[in-house]
């Protein structure tokens, strides 16, 4: 496993080693003690969450608020999508910055998102299933978002046509009075 920094303090870009042969390919997705061994982080996820989504859909950006918030674990089973995570930590130097980074189930990457951050996706190939484990219970009364096009982000997205749910077309820009963690 070849663990990554990218330029949000946190945030991780992880590479699993893949195990192939004339069968096919072996790689573990999570081992929590090599996770911690290499990061120093405690990552203990509660649950897994999957979605499947066709070209064009965009998910987010959704957070959950104290006490629910959640760490992500971020991975491709089928296709690609164009991941990112915006850093809502008010206190934090790089509030209101993002990283964006492929992931997809040829090349097996997978993204780290600490608690304090919001996660958005964009599938870009046909159809794609995602994986996420993460460190905390889903809380409708915590859930948060924010407008993917929101000004003060300025999120560069892969060009394309949009698929959004109600919620997320409907979602708020962030404000500067918000506070959520």
């Amino acid at each position: 496993m070849k663990i990554d920094a990218t330029d949000l303090s946190d945030v991780l870009l992880i590479t699993p080693s893949i195990h192939t042969d004339n069968r096919g390919y072996f790689y573990e997705s999570f081992n929590e003690k090599k996770f911690f061994k290499l990061t120093g982080i405690n990552f203990r996820p509660v649950q897994d969450n999957q979605s499947y989504s066709k070209q064009g859909t965009l998910r987010g950006i959704h957070f959950q608020t104290n006490p629910m918030q959640q760490a992500k674990l971020v991975h491709v089973i089928e296709g690609e999508i164009f991941d990112i995570a915006v850093d809502l930590r008010r206190e934090s130097p790089s509030y209101c910055k993002w990283i964006g980074k492929y992931l997809s189930s040829k090349n097996h990457r997978q993204l780290y998102i600490p608690e304090g951050f919001g996660h958005a996706f964009l599938v870009t190939s046909e159809e794609a299933r995602v994986m996420y484990k993460v460190n905390n219970y889903y809380s409708p009364k915590h859930e948060c978002s924010i407008k993917y096009d929101d000004p003060k982000l300025d999120i560069k997205w892969p060009d394309m046509k949009f698929h959004l749910s109600d919620k997320d077309a409907q979602a708020d820009y962030l404000h500067d009075e918000s506070n959520f963690f």
